[in-house]
């Protein structure tokens, strides 16, 4: 029996690939082919197809990187295919490789209507079903040769990314481009064969219902004249019915497909190129819908529906008509699938605001659940901003790519930093390309972690990341999956049907706390520090904007700018996308992150600027805006006032070399290396630094992970590294409280100025780089004198606590890890902050010295230098503010983090402006202060409680008010909640624990 076995799945392999494959299509001729190579960026469509091309031959190189070519196809349908079914078989030179990573094409008629996107794993255009022979074809292809970034050695460097390097050399060869006879009995033979062939390879060796197929099958072939497939093929098929018919059991795993392509928003190519990937797999998309009745297809990312509906209206309009039938679903509710960990709390709110609001103003579509397939880890707040912006799901495949442990659950309830829990799927197929491949259904059987509490999940079935999408092989399996003895029950279904499903199927479903951590991809917290820089710049940029334009409104009539804004966080929200702000795209997509960002500062500055000029009235009187949520220098939070300077700093020699830095409240000391080895707090008389160490250290470590370069961060880079102490130079600054540090290490140079400002509890350090190394990895330190067994980081709506030892593996593994502004240590009663203005990524060690003290080092990571996707990432200049914070609270903290962020605004005017909104207590921050996005003018204010306690305070607004509500994210009224209470223009406030809450303030 075992060589029988072995026999028939050797046949059926031969058979299929050398005779049943190639007999789907018997008779073929080809088409005339003519190509217009565009000049430069693609052009509209209309351009395209009015082009005059030139006659071109099969095997003719074609297309420069990143090029578009034109190429029209012509011929007709011999008179002898009356009454067959008829395709173009169109290969632009497509190889074995995932659709989405190489070439691509979108198909139009003559008239400029769009058929469908052309890949390696769907290159047909039906023509006629069936032809009446004689028929003219006239088909146009936008083909665009994008090239192969993932080539024959893959991570290897390459000047492919950006068009600026990547030459003109043609990259495809032009393959087969023919008019085919289409026999569908035989592609149904392939596709029985297929899954029962796939089907057979997962069941039990010495199991009957393998043997029963594998008879069927040996039987099927049998029937099969190999001379002449296509005569036989109907009667293969009667010899496999049976064993296609046969029930699957009453207690088999269910699996929602949910149709699916993935496509990332800018990655291995640029932005304008995904405007056309999704053009491509939606044409692709509806034409299937069109085709096959119980067809269901999912898109994510509210940025790529407005691209269909901006750029493609002709692929919009059947779009829309598709929603409309229930087919072609919005899903996700976010801009993008932005990355969750480094977006900051307005920003990851704002995914859901600009994302939910599209669906529901283009379809009247609320979406429920959060569609994040790909994105590289999520943050513990993330779960209450869900349901603050009325979601109820989370949808993750990633979390199965963690190196060291597994996850424990494929579907539970993930509770966040506030006590949120949202019902969590991930999909135990662990792929978000499924092709309903009989390997990937026994996986997904195989390891479903929730066995005996649940049986169904979801599969995202379709090629993805560069799009492509479901193909109508996949949907003809799924047919005879639907219901097959062995197999698990295949369903076309929606997300939210799913998720309905799942919460009714397992209604206590385990509780994870915390964040969900990705064992991968921790260098995505440090790679194209210029995005980096670009994003936290803009974030807060943003929130200036919005709060001196508010204030300026409701004040002086000011014009609020609505739409700037709106287009504004549109844009920040798309550059939050998990291969952008991570900085694993290309060198092109960075290049245009960073002007984009550029151009964006200059926009908000200059609303920042006429807002406060209409603030502060003429006059030359002296005053300081403070757009922090917190008072600074007798400056209120969101007003101006002239600043209260106090106290001053002293500079002295320090014995030995270097200088000490003292303004009665820190006595800063700096060695002749530009090291600090005290940093000595005056009022709890202790020190910072441990004994033996140097804060404002440099280190150096090498950076060659095993692969995924700009992705990933391997353990080892630890073993070695080189601290950075030699200085060229260490002098005092001109104003008495500053020290300059220049030191050169390999090809670069670091120059950097330490402050101790007069009346300020915290070391300033500035770091300027001119980065110049490859496969490094730049780490600034600082060992405190602390025994934490604990620290916190701040994310979004508060922060989280990761323990500094490392018991277990879950700890050994979150080895780099991502904070916002602030890491704090504390021991009782005594704590340090290290704040940032631009850096993400960290890692926190703890040693014991030989004096029996703990070491607490902090550790932010300034700088990579990975040569795979962008094989110069951030080589050049490069700036840093970092702040070290002794006796820091974790409320100190958070106002430090704060403060590095949003440094005070100087101007002349008429006199002080009173703040539009205040709050009594420090532990609730308002993240954002706005006029609501309807216009009506109400005021709308966002606030959470930020230590992690309990808070009670006052919130008082500087103008009348005739009302006041609580809102979801959308700004919309909360049902059930009660109205909170108004005395005046005063409002009192309850939070929990990180609670967030958004207010809606009707202006009397």
């Amino acid at each position: 029996m075992h060589d029988d076995r072995r026999l028939v799945e050797a046949r059926l392999k031969r058979v299929l690939d050398e005779r049943v494959r190639p007999a789907v299509y018997p008779r073929s001729v080809p088409l005339d082919v003519a190509v217009w190579h565009a000049p430069g960026e693609p052009v509209p469509v209309a351009e395209g197809l009015a082009a005059r091309p030139e006659p071109v031959a099969v095997g003719t190189r074609w297309g420069a990187p990143w090029g578009t070519s034109w190429f029209r196809v012509t011929g007709t349908v011999p008179e002898a295919w009356a009454g067959r079914t008829v395709e173009a078989l169109l290969d632009l030179g497509f190889d074995e490789n995932m659709p989405g990573f190489q070439c691509e094409g979108l198909v139009y008629r003559p008239d400029g209507t769009p058929v469908k996107g052309l890949n390696p794993r769907n290159q047909w255009v039906r023509i006629a079903a069936p032809a009446e022979g004689g028929e003219r074809v006239r088909l146009h292809i936008e083909a665009a040769s994008n090239p192969v970034i993932f080539g024959s050695r893959p991570f290897a460097p390459t000047p492919l990314g950006d068009p600026e390097t990547a030459g003109d050399a043609p990259q495809y060869t032009l393959g087969r481009m023919d008019l085919a006879v289409f026999d569908e009995t035989v592609w149904r033979l392939v596709l029985d064969l297929e899954v029962l062939g796939e089907l057979m390879a997962e069941l039990p060796v010495g199991g009957e219902r393998r043997w029963e197929i594998l008879r069927a099958v040996d039987r099927a072939l049998d029937a099969l004249d190999l001379q002449d497939v296509n005569a036989t093929a109907a009667g293969a098929r009667s010899a496999l019915a049976g064993v296609l018919a046969a029930p699957a059991v009453p207690s088999a795993h269910r699996i929602s497909a949910v149709g699916h392509a993935h496509i990332d928003s800018a990655w291995l190519w640029p932005l304008r190129e995904t405007v056309r990937k999704v053009a491509r797999t939606a044409a692709s998309m509806t034409a299937l819908i069109e085709e096959e009745p119980e067809f269901v297809f999912a898109m994510s990312q509210a940025q790529q529906w407005a691209w269909l509906r901006d750029h493609r209206p002709e692929v919009w309009t059947r779009v829309k008509q598709a929603v409309a039938e229930g087919r072609f679903v919005p899903a996700g509710g976010m801009w993008v699938e932005s990355d969750t960990n480094m977006p900051g709390s307005e920003a990851m709110a704002r995914q859901f605001v600009h994302g939910k609001r599209f669906f529901l103003d283009e379809f009247g579509v609320e979406n429920e659940e959060v569609w994040l397939p790909d994105t590289f880890g999520f943050a513990a707040g993330l779960p209450q901003i869900i349901q603050a912006a009325g979601s109820k799901y989370l949808l993750t495949q990633k979390i199965s790519w963690s190196q060291t442990n597994a996850f424990p659950h494929h579907t539970f309830r993930w509770e966040g930093i506030d006590g949120t829990r949202v019902l969590t799927h991930f999909p135990p197929v662990d792929t978000y390309n499924c092709a309903l491949h009989g390997a990937e259904l026994a996986h997904a059987v195989r390891t479903f972690r929730d066995k005996g509490r649940a049986r169904h999940s979801l599969a995202p079935t379709g090629w993805g990341d560069g799009g492509g999408g479901t193909t109508r092989e996949m949907v003809a399996k799924a047919a005879r999956l639907r219901d097959l003895e062995g197999s698990a029950r295949v369903t076309w279904e929606t997300p939210r049907a799913f998720f309905e499903q799942a919460a009714a199927e397992y209604p206590e479903a385990p509780v994870w706390v915390g964040e969900l951590y990705l064992e991968l991809h921790r260098a995505t917290l440090t790679s194209q520090a210029g995005t980096k820089r670009g994003n936290r710049r803009s974030e807060h940029l943003l929130r200036e904007a919005e709060l001196w334009a508010a204030t300026a409104a409701v004040r002086t009539g000011f014009r609020y700018p609505y739409e700037e804004l709106d287009r504004i966080w549109k844009t920040v929200l798309l550059h939050q996308f998990h291969d952008i702000l991570p900085g694993s795209s290309i060198a092109w997509v960075h290049r245009e992150a960073r002007a984009t960002y550029a151009r964006l500062a200059g926009e908000l500055e200059a609303i920042i600027d006429a807002a406060q000029r209409a603030l502060a009235g003429d006059g030359d009187r002296e005053l300081v805006f403070n757009a922090a949520p917190h008072a600074r220098a007798g400056v209120p939070a969101g007003g101006a006032r002239t600043p209260v300077r106090e106290g001053r700093t002293r500079r002295t020699e320090r014995p030995g070399g270097g200088q000490v830095l003292d303004n009665g409240l820190l006595r800063v000391e700096i060695d002749d290396r530009g090291l600090v080895p005290s940093v000595y707090d005056l009022g709890a008389d202790r020190e910072t630094v441990a004994p033996g160490g140097t804060a404002n250290l440099l280190q150096v470590h090498p950076d060659l992970p095993n692969k995924w370069d700009a992705w990933d961060v391997d353990a080892f880079y630890r073993n070695t590294g080189t601290d950075l102490t030699a200085a060229e130079s260490v002098t005092a600054g001109p104003d008495g409280a500053s020290v300059r540090v220049v030191r050169a290490f390999g090809a670069s140079r670091v120059t950097q100025v330490l402050t101790l400002p007069p009346g300020e509890r915290r070391l300033l350090i500035d770091t300027e780089v001119d980065w110049h190394e490859r496969e490094k990895f730049l780490k600034l330190a600082f060992p405190l004198d602390l025994h934490a067994e604990r620290y916190a980081s701040e994310t979004q709506f508060g922060h989280v606590h990761r323990p500094t030892h490392t018991n277990t593996s879950w700890e050994a593994a979150r080895f780099e890890a991502c904070n916002h502004r602030f890491v704090h240590a504390e021991e009782p009663g005594w704590g340090a902050a290290v704040v940032n203005d631009a850096t993400y990524g960290h890692d926190v060690t703890r040693t014991v010295r030989a004096d029996g003290g703990t070491t607490t080092t902090v550790r932010a990571s300034l700088l990579r230098a990975p040569r795979f996707p962008d094989p110069e990432t951030d080589q050049g200049v490069h700036r840093f503010r970092h702040a070290l914070v002794p006796g820091a609270s974790i409320g100190d903290a958070v106002t430090e983090g704060w403060r590095i962020n949003l440094p005070e605004r100087a101007r002349t005017g008429a006199g002080e402006v009173a703040p539009l909104i205040a709050v009594d207590d420090d532990a609730v921050v308002v993240t954002a202060v706005k006029l609501a996005d309807d216009g009506s003018g109400d005021v709308v204010v966002r606030c959470h409680e930020a230590h992690g306690g309990r808070a009670r305070a006052t919130l008082t607004a500087g103008f009348p008010v005739a009302g006041v509500t609580v809102t979801d994210l959308l700004e919309r009224p909360l049902d059930g909640e009660p109205a909170p209470v108004l005395d005046g223009d005063r409002i009192a406030l309850r939070l929990r624990p990180f609670q967030l809450t958004t207010l809606r303030l009707r202006r009397a």
